[in-house]
């Protein structure tokens, strides 16, 4: 039997995926990218937003079209989030349904609807425990950057975010097994390595550790050259955090650091536990520490209560700290969450934010290429040799190309020190300045 696999949404879906793939390879399944291939169809959801809700949906029933033969499994934070919160499942559309706690337990409940042949829903609700559930992946394709995913849920309760309930609370990998699995990843040729998780900042903090422990025991592992940090949040990190990262070589100086809004009346309104100074002195202290430091965030434009006022705070805040990157999301109401039953504003006044917020953000992250030009970083290279250009990233997550030549062999998975010479719109261009590095 053939089995395809759908994810949506973030890092840490994409490592829960993998893992199940995994799952049903050791079994005897082969996986395919072509969905009417396959027999079965494994649909990892995300619940962030309510149109990620309807997304999910209309994919379910696009594959019910195009193979109306096959098995759907629905697995994720939207079932998850559903039953913790008592909205009813009957519209989705799927034979089995899970959540997000029981990603080991996948391909049993596949043999058990195997068996039936009778819809099958099996989610188990979050309670005080915490205990991280365990999984650990071999590959992840091609042999460049592997994710870890060290880290599960969340405290916060942010007004607009149902992710608590889809997630649960903080849960965190012991140090061992975090150490066990990059030696794995080491062995399998991967050079980078992406620590993840829902609340990456929150790592720790159930089991007396912290983001800075995982961050190291990565960086010890032999063959490892990189470690990257995925999202993080600000309430989790203090200036003496960011002072034992600097400390760390291997880490790469590339933090997407959430920020969401530069006024403190609407970080207040938002449940966010940090006030734009303290945001502004952590990003400051980045800057600090780490050279060609890349420091890119999410901005929610149009939340309730958002006066002009407001809005220019934020990009104030936009242009103060020079994103190299800037997420813009005009504010949509989730189900469930306190702030869908405030007072909203006009989706006109949300989408000319949303435009203007975008300007701005263009604005800084062709500055901060421009400032590059002339630098020279280790560039990691990702993609299979073509006819004009090879592709990788440097350490802070600039995407870099140097111009191929005829007959040249493939870089993938090898560094180089590359002197940026110019750039364009998505990215930088330089040369080959030095030997391979090790």
């Amino acid at each position: 039997m053939r089995f395809a696999i759908h994810t949506f949404g973030c890092k840490v879906n994409s490592y829960e995926s993998e893992y199940m793939a995994e799952q049903f390879e050791a079994n005897g399944m082969e996986r395919t990218q072509k969905s009417e291939d396959a027999d079965v169809h494994i649909i990892n959801s995300c619940t962030v937003t309510g149109y990620g809700d309807k997304k999910v949906r209309q994919h379910i029933s696009k594959l019910r079209r195009i193979s109306p033969k096959s098995v759907i499994i629905l697995t994720g934070c939207i079932p998850q989030a559903r039953a913790e919160t008592g909205i009813s499942l009957d519209d989705l559309d799927a034979d089995i349904i899970t959540g997000t706690k029981d990603r080991c337990r996948v391909f049993e409940l596949f043999c058990e609807y195997m068996h039936t042949h009778k819809k099958l829903v099996s989610i188990n609700l979050y309670d005080t425990q915490r205990n991280f559930e365990p999984m650990c992946c071999r590959s992840f394709g091609e042999k460049t950057r592997a994710n870890i995913k060290i880290e599960d849920g969340c405290d916060n309760f942010c007004s607009y975010c149902i992710i608590p309930y889809a997630r649960g609370r903080v849960r965190s990998k012991s140090l061992e097994d975090i150490k066990k699995e990059a030696m794995k990843l080491s062995a399998a040729g991967y050079k980078e390595i992406v620590l993840t998780g829902i609340n990456l900042s929150a790592y720790g903090s159930d089991i007396d550790k912290n983001l800075c422990d995982a961050v190291a025991i990565c960086a010890e592992t032999d063959g490892i050259a990189r470690v990257r940090l995925s999202s993080l949040e600000t309430e989790k990190l203090g200036l003496d955090t960011i002072e034992s990262l600097g400390a760390i070589k291997k880490l790469c100086p590339h933090f997407h650091l959430s920020l969401q809004s530069g006024s403190d009346n609407i970080l207040k309104a938002m449940n966010r536990k940090y006030t734009s100074s303290q945001y502004v002195a952590l990003c400051d202290k980045m800057y600090e520490l780490f050279e060609s430091c890349a420091i890119t965030t999410d901005v929610i434009v149009g939340f309730p209560g958002e006066t002009a006022e407001d809005f220019q705070k934020t990009l104030d805040m936009i242009e103060r700290i020079g994103f190299a990157d800037v997420h813009v999301f005009p504010y949509s109401p989730r189900e469930g969450t306190k702030a869908a039953k405030m007072s909203q504003i006009p989706d006109y006044i949300k989408t000319n934010r949303a435009k203007i917020a975008e300007e701005y953000a263009e604005k800084m992250r062709r500055k901060y290429l421009a400032q590059q030009v002339g630098k020279t970083f280790e560039v990691l290279f990702e993609r299979e040799n073509c006819t004009e250009f090879h592709q990788g990233h440097a350490e802070n997550y600039c995407k870099v190309k140097i111009k191929a030549k005829n007959g040249e062999k493939s870089l993938q998975n090898e560094c180089f020190y590359v002197k940026i010479k110019e750039y364009d719109n998505s990215c930088l261009i330089g040369e080959i300045s030095a030997e391979k590095i090790n």
